[in-house]
């Protein structure tokens, strides 16, 4: 008999954590005997429908299963229906946190759904595959016995077992080692590397699920640090934990901390989502002793509106969160990525200016700006109506419209996140876009102004290319700030090749021919081989964009064989000359 563990990611970078801990538990934890064949299959939502109906019905599955969240889910029904009439036979079984908190409505209002696995779903779905591979069938009717499921009898008749009680964390196996033996890590070389090592929240965010579990569990120290060494000892380039507070725990949190200091491989980097409120002194001056890289943090401040903070159920302490993401930024050696999110209750196009600038104002590496999805069994889902909330009726259930914010003010911060990810989080825009901002007076005004020019100047959907975003940004700036135009082509110039050596020269670039002989010297006396010579660049400003001083014209080189560890930036030598 084979069961199907069936993903469908994001993107193709991505993999899936639950189908692999799910399918490591059952193999882990059932007998050879009562284990039916397991296979995965991963898919991306930009697939064609068709090419993954075609693959799951190749592998000729007895019973089909889906993980669940808001970014697949519409695409996992329309599967679902179309399974049901070309494997009629065969029954589909969803889980996840998508279907965990509304799964009678679901069976009700999906006849092709056979059966929902709710909550943490490990032992629940080995005592289901147990039961499927003794009955021989995964259509038989299922006994009174089975926990964690709700599911559609013969009759029609819905029923909702018991909830499964909750696993020790130590009990879950850590698949990525159970996998050395067959795919190893190999199949992991382009995706990113998730792994848990706690599971709940101990704050109560009322637009969040993770709180609603009983309490926060943590996976032993001992056995975290033995399956990150398994990382470190891969090689792998990030380790992106998955915890929603990670720091909620100051012993776990300096454990772990303290152990990838100590075996810091060089090249690994691991990712925490942490409160900034939470983090100790102690532990903010630890963090300032880890090689730069090592670590990035995400640190949710979603709004500073008091009032808004107050309707969420979220504490935060705005002059404790400056602090201490000033005193991270200070020690220059990690990325902190810093998250808002539009359309909380009382947050109004002004009130949420402010938000989006006092956090600009703390100068993240990452920024993201992101709209409310109301989700299912979150208070913000039974609190909607009060707020005003109106939102998508599919997934992923985001704000339309709220007492606070119309239908056009949702429109108009969407153009702003939109030009925040292109030169913002890009990174390759820093020096133009913090003179710009500075001299605009507000960080919000400045995205909303270029996302304004955008769509006065292009059709909806346009894609441009690297290039083109820097001569738009040009214009822009060049119909805005006209006597400025030269100031800003140097730091569009200087932005340019700092993280790259672009293949295309901007239009507006000064003419470099009348300096090849010094950027030459510079390449014989410095580079070794062609291939040294491939990772530099020459450039020559007319403004002094460095501060280097003196009379210019202002020769440099860009050295990509020394990049800063941080921001990925080459190495700017001003090469002195007499010419």
């Amino acid at each position: 008999m084979k069961i199907l563990l069936a993903a469908l990611n994001a993107k193709y970078i991505h993999s899936n954590l639950a189908v692999r801990t799910l399918e490591s538990y059952a193999r882990t934890h059932l007998p050879k005997q009562e284990m039916p064949e397991l296979e995965i299959c991963e898919y991306t939502i930009n697939e064609q429908k068709d090419h993954i109906l075609a693959d799951i019905y190749g592998r000729n599955p007895d019973v089909i299963t889906f993980s669940c969240y808001i970014w697949n889910m519409e695409m996992i029904f329309s599967l679902a229906k179309t399974l049901k009439l070309i494997l009629p036979e065969v029954p589909v079984w969803l889980g996840g946190p998508e279907v965990s908190f509304d799964a009678p409505a679901i069976l009700k209002e999906h006849p092709e759904i056979a059966g929902i696995m709710t909550g943490e779903g490990e032992a629940t779905f080995a005592g289901l595959m147990k039961f499927f591979k003794e009955a021989g069938s995964g259509d038989a009717g299922l006994p009174e016995t089975l926990t964690g499921i709700v599911f559609r009898r013969g009759t029609g008749e819905i029923v909702t077992a018991p909830p499964t009680p909750p696993l020790d964390l130590d009990e879950i196996p850590f698949f990525y080692r159970d996998m050395a033996g067959e795919e190893g890590m190999e199949v992991f070389r382009h995706r990113i590397i998730y792994y848990e090592s706690s599971r709940g929240c101990p704050f109560s965010c009322s637009y969040c699920l993770s709180s609603l579990r009983e309490k926060v569990r943590f996976r032993s120290l001992p056995k975290v640090c033995e399956e990150l060494q398994f990382f470190l000892d891969a090689g792998v380039p990030q380790v992106k934990f998955v915890d929603r507070t990670f720091n909620c725990n100051h012993r776990h949190a300096m454990g772990i901390w303290q152990y990838i200091r100590e075996h810091d491989n060089k090249l690994t980097n691991f990712h925490f989502e942490i409160a900034a409120d939470l983090l100790t002194d102690e532990e903010i001056d630890f963090l300032s002793t880890l090689r730069p890289g090592l670590v990035q943090l995400e640190i949710g401040v979603q709004s500073t509106n008091p009032d808004t903070l107050a309707a969420i159920d979220r504490v935060q302490n705005m002059d404790h969160l400056r602090s201490v993401t000033e005193r991270i930024r200070g020690g220059k050696n990690i990325h902190q990525h810093l998250d808002l999110i539009a359309g909380l209750p009382h947050e109004d196009v002004v009130s949420f200016r402010r938000s989006f600038d006092e956090v600009y104002a703390m100068k993240p590496q990452q920024f993201q700006l992101g709209f409310l999805k109301v989700l299912k069994g979150s208070a913000m889902h039974r609190r909607a109506e009060e707020f005003g909330i109106v939102y998508h009726p599919e997934a992923p259930y985001e704000v339309i419209r709220t007492n606070w914010l119309s239908y056009r003010d949702v429109l108009y911060l969407k153009g702003v996140e939109e030009m925040t990810e292109v030169y913002y989080n890009s990174c390759q825009f820093v020096h133009t876009m913090e003179a710009l901002t500075e001299e605009i007076g507000s960080a919000f005004d400045t995205y909303a102004a270029i996302a304004d020019w955008y769509r006065r100047q292009f059709p909806r959907d346009v894609q441009h290319s690297r290039l083109a975003r820097f001569t738009i940004l040009r214009d822009f700036i060049r119909d805005r700030f006209p006597a400025r135009q030269k100031f800003y082509e140097g730091l569009l110039l200087l932005d340019l090749y700092l993280r790259e050596n672009a293949k295309s020269r901007p239009s507006w670039a000064p003419d470099p021919a009348l300096w090849k002989s010094v950027f030459q010297d510079y390449y014989r006396e410095h580079a070794e081989g062609r291939l040294d010579r491939r990772m530099m660049h020459g450039e020559v400003f007319d403004v002094d964009v460095l501060g280097i001083g003196g009379s210019g014209p202002w020769p440099v080189v860009f050295d990509y064989r020394s990049r800063d560890p941080l921001t990925g930036n080459a190495q700017v030598i001003h090469v002195k000359t007499t010419k």
